[in-house]
């Protein structure tokens, strides 16, 4: 059976309309003299009519049909007027109409319509609203933490995949989330995305009388004050939890803000569990909710009639009447806006279930959709995230995989044909990258220089106290997957902080983080700073990892080594009796640690100077690098650390690299040295040109430990070309420092060339 769509319905009740009551008001005025009696029009009509006889009756009809008379003109009026244009603009920026790329609720096209139709959300008759391809997305998320700042990227990853228009991400975060996620968006650079942050501290205030047994805390309950958080021109916002996977573009789901109708101000989907029924077990007493609830992790928010309806004040008399009884809330902001909406319905518009598909146990989210590719927005709110039960959570979680793992640097695309904010740190770069002579055989080198690395700070839960006395020392070290060994023998080591660089792809890093959340060695550490650069370009850029190690450390001192050496036990406590003893903090030193290195892979390590000299004169040990780059070390002068017993100054010499200790504001290492080749030596010339003093620690020691040979070094050997850059770009750095130094820095060129 067909059935007409609404809007014909209407064009055909107005026009029967227009035809027929101008005919019957002709036909009563013509046999008016007539006594016929009208049928009565309502019930109060008829009591009327009975009371005051023939002339009420005609009075009261005459009224009437004045009445619809002035209706059906307006309705003339509101028919001759012409058709609205398409790109006719609606409230907050947005477009009605055709466009060349349109985003519907149910779809961006005839399948995803189709798809939609299929599981009861769809009709063909309905001109679907659509997005202006330049408007806004505004997305508004509460972060929190280590664990939440890494899981949300797999959302954001979702969300910039699918989409096609700008965005604008509001996150509400404590001081953790917003270090990590501002320097993440820093370094991502990704065109047409604006990222605002918004103190949660300062807003704990506002829910911490609420008590919550969910684990989400505190932050649990910040989407309650977002209308008061967010920006007072901001008009609508999208809602999310952290734990959602978009399948499609986030402009359909913002369209679907022209569909609410009255006071609704809500756009939330049903709760797929049976938590609000309050029958999953034995006295569960569950906060009021209409009918199956709705579920916050999805929330459509007009915050401009929110604030109108004093939602503040609505939703606090609500919690603190219903805390009387239940004493907490169980799912934190979710009871609450459950609690509203049981007393209001009206402000709720029901969103189709597919915008949140919520894979919990026992959860009807298998109705939301006949076919998998129906899905719009994955929601892992189980606590057991990957490992819940559904038919289909093979195929949830490879979608949930595919971003895990999707390199981010893919979605630093363009968006054509929509002006974006002026980015000066862009801008700059690309000036930069277009001054460079790309057929300068050194090229890619010099272009390395300047690449932005995306960079995911504290990957890992870090926890640090800083020590009383101002001697503590962070252990600084950079490292690729094919290190990873090394880490738990550091830790075993070095019982101090450290800051670690790792150059890892997205899908390594979930690797490394697979890896570190087994071994209870790691996960027993809290003081390790892990932090990701995400490869990008063909070298490996060791200084950048090295300075991006460096920046992170918030110890008055650091250890500069390497991740292929392991420092001798006790060397922490024994770096920081030094400082006292050297009084680092008032004079400019670098302490050497004498390096060594061992050809076996199995080693005995020594537990004192006194074993480690043993092993020295047996052949077991070796200064390092002694059989292929003596003069990276020599000054140490390791014939008079043997007998040493007191700290010896030694002078810089061409070609110096060692093991130091230095106070946290040393200089940085120079990024134009990439890959294998003077990255050390450089940064030691740069010391002894700011004339730090060389002092050799007496009982420290580290010794380089054997693997295979990294790629850099094979090209450096295999490479000509190589080799002929890197002498470039020695004499580059020696030219920059003779004009940064000055005469000093003579000395530089002159030991160069003699050497």
């Amino acid at each position: 059976m067909l059935v007409m769509c609404r809007g014909r319905r209407k064009f055909l009740a107005a026009s029967l309309a227009l035809v027929f009551i101008p005919a019957l008001t002709w036909l009563y005025l013509s046999v008016g003299s007539f006594q016929v009696k009208p049928l009565p029009l309502s019930p109060l009509e008829v009591q009327s009519s009975t009371s005051v006889g023939g002339a009420g009756e005609r009075q009261a009809l005459e009224l009437r049909v004045r009445a619809v008379e002035e209706e059906n003109r307006a309705l003339r009026r509101e028919l001759s007027r012409p058709p609205r244009s398409p790109s006719a603009r609606l409230p907050n920026g947005s477009h009605r109409g055709n466009q060349s790329r349109t985003h519907s609720e149910e779809g961006t096209g005839d399948n995803e319509g189709q798809k939609a139709a299929a599981v009861g959300n769809s009709s063909d008759c309905v001109q679907q609203p659509v997005v202006d391809k330049c408007e806004t997305i505004h997305v508004a998320i509460v972060c929190a933490g280590y664990n939440a700042s890494r899981d949300v990227v797999t959302l954001v990853k979702s969300v910039l995949f699918h989409r096609r228009n700008p965005l604008h991400f509001h996150f509400i975060t404590d001081s953790i989330a917003q270090q990590i996620l501002s320097s993440l968006f820093h370094t991502w650079m990704v065109p047409a995305v604006r990222v605002d942050f918004y103190d949660a501290d300062e807003l704990k205030s506002e829910v911490s009388w609420i008590p919550n047994k969910h684990y989400s805390g505190i932050y649990g309950l910040m989407k309650l004050v977002l209308t008061k958080t967010l920006p007072s021109n901001l008009q609508r916002v999208i809602v999310l939890d952290t734990d959602i996977t978009f399948a499609t573009d986030i402009a359909e789901l913002w369209a679907v803000f022209h569909k609410f109708k009255g006071q609704q101000v809500l756009g939330l989907v049903e709760n797929q569990s049976d938590w609000y029924l309050g029958n999953l077990w034995k006295n569960h007493r569950p906060w009021p909710a209409l009918g199956r609830g709705f579920n916050t992790g999805v929330i459509l928010l007009l915050l401009d009639r929110l604030r109108k309806l004093r939602w503040e004040q609505m939703w606090r008399l609500t919690a603190e009447r219903e805390l009387m009884s239940m004493l907490s809330t169980s799912l934190a902001d979710q009871d609450i806006f459950n609690a509203v909406i049981k007393q209001n319905p009206f402000l709720v518009h029901q969103l189709p279930c597919f915008w949140n598909v919520q894979l919990s146990d026992h959860t009807r989210s298998e109705k939301c959709y006949k076919d998998v590719s129906d899905l719009k927005v994955i929601h892992w709110n189980s606590p057991k995230k990957l490992r819940v039960k559904n038919k289909h959570v093979e195929f949830f979680r490879n979608l949930y995989l595919t971003f895990l793992e999707y390199d981010g640097n893919l979605l630093r695309r363009e968006l054509f044909g929509c002006p974006s904010e002026a980015d000066h740190n862009s801008e700059n770069l690309q000036k930069t990258l277009s001054e460079l002579d790309e057929d300068d055989p050194c090229y890619e080198f010099r272009r390395e220089r300047f690449t932005v690395h995306r960079t995911h700070l504290y990957f890992l839960h870090y926890e640090y106290e800083p020590s009383s006395d101002n001697t503590d020392v962070t252990l600084v070290a950079q490292l690729s997957m094919d290190r990873l060994q090394m880490l738990e023998a550091i830790c075993k080591h070095w019982e101090g902080p450290i800051s670690l660089a790792l150059y890892l792809s997205d899908a390594e890093a979930q690797q490394f983080l697979r890896y570190a959340q087994g071994s209870e060695v790691l996960m027993s550490r809290g003081n390790v700073g892990y932090h990701i650069v995400y490869k990008e370009g063909q070298f490996y850029p060791v200084n950048l990892l090295r300075n991006v190690a460096m920046r992170q450390v918030n110890t008055p001192y650091m250890f500069l080594s390497d991740i292929d050496f392991l420092p001798m036990y006790g060397l922490y406590e024994y770096l920081r009796k030094s400082v006292v003893q050297l009084d680092m903090a008032n004079t400019k030193k670098a302490l050497v640690v004498p390096a060594f290195e061992t050809l076996r892979y199995r080693l005995s390590y020594p537990k004192s100077k006194a074993e480690l000299l043993s092993q020295l004169d047996m052949g077991t040990l070796f200064t390092f690098r002694y059989h292929v780059w003596t003069k990276g070390h020599a000054p140490t002068n390791f014939a008079k650390w043997r007998t040493a017993t007191t700290p010896y100054r030694v002078q810089w010499e061409a070609d110096f690299e060692p093991y130091v200790m230095v106070r946290r504001d040393s200089p940085e290492y120079d990024r134009r040295f990439v890959g294998f080749g003077w990255n050390k030596v450089a940064h030691i010339m740069e010391l002894d040109a700011q004339e730090y003093e060389f002092v050799v620690l007496p009982n420290a020691y580290m010794i380089h430990m054997p693997h295979a040979p990294s790629f850099d070094i094979t090209k450096f050997r295999s490479n000509k070309q190589y080799r002929v850059c890197l002498k470039t770009l020695k004499e580059e750095f020696q030219q920059n420092m003779s004009r940064r130094y000055g005469f000093a820095a003579l000395k530089y060129m002159t030991a160069e060339n003699n050497s």
